[in-house]
């Protein structure tokens, strides 16, 4: 992809974030989307084919970026330390704190009438993440199907962020990050 097709895709990316914070996911038009990023249609369909597409491209980024971030040990700078955070692997932590934070407008997606195509990409990108990052040594080997280990794990996390979202986010990521763990700590 050459620079100015890089621009594009940005500025198609940036209009669709803000207008994602101003109103539903089934509001935004795709006229919305070119008028505020100043394309053509025939420049936005060069992209993408749909709204939909978009959203998926989106999710897809957003979920590279953190999973990438996680593997890497691309830590929040006010974490405990790279190790653990309340004696815990800080995976979860970390995707709570981007939740939190509303990074990419992560939870306007999770809130969006459209938030059945997010929440796949959460629970796809999580199951990648589980199985190449926490599983390694995980309790139950031989015991459970680690398949079945992975859809129990992410299927959890991404429910207890739904709970957590919909209860308006009393408790702080660090907070749920232990809960969870308590859950799952006889598993990994």
């Amino acid at each position: 992809m050459d620079r100015r097709q890089r621009r594009t895709r940005t500025a198609i990316f940036k209009s669709f974030s803000a207008l994602l914070s101003e109103k539903p996911y089934a509001k935004i038009t795709i006229q919305d989307i070119i008028d505020l990023a100043n394309i053509g249609r025939s420049t936005f369909y060069a992209h993408f084919q749909t709204k939909e597409c978009l959203l998926e491209e989106v999710c897809g980024e957003l979920f590279d970026h953190i999973i990438e971030g996680v593997m890497n040990d691309d830590l929040p700078s006010d974490s405990d330390a790279h190790e653990t955070i309340n004696g815990h692997d800080p995976v979860f932590c970390h995707l709570l704190q981007h939740i939190a934070a509303n990074t990419n407008h992560t939870r306007d997606l999770l809130t969006s009438d459209s938030s059945d195509i997010f929440l796949r990409f959460f629970k796809q990108s999580l199951d990648k993440l589980i199985e190449s990052y926490l599983l390694k040594n995980n309790k139950l080997r031989g015991q459970v199907p680690e398949s079945f280990l992975v859809n129990h794990i992410s299927g959890s996390f991404v429910e207890m962020v739904q709970w957590w979202v919909r209860n308006g986010m009393k408790e702080t990521p660090e907070e749920l990050d232990r809960y969870f763990h308590a859950v799952i700590s006889n598993i990994i």
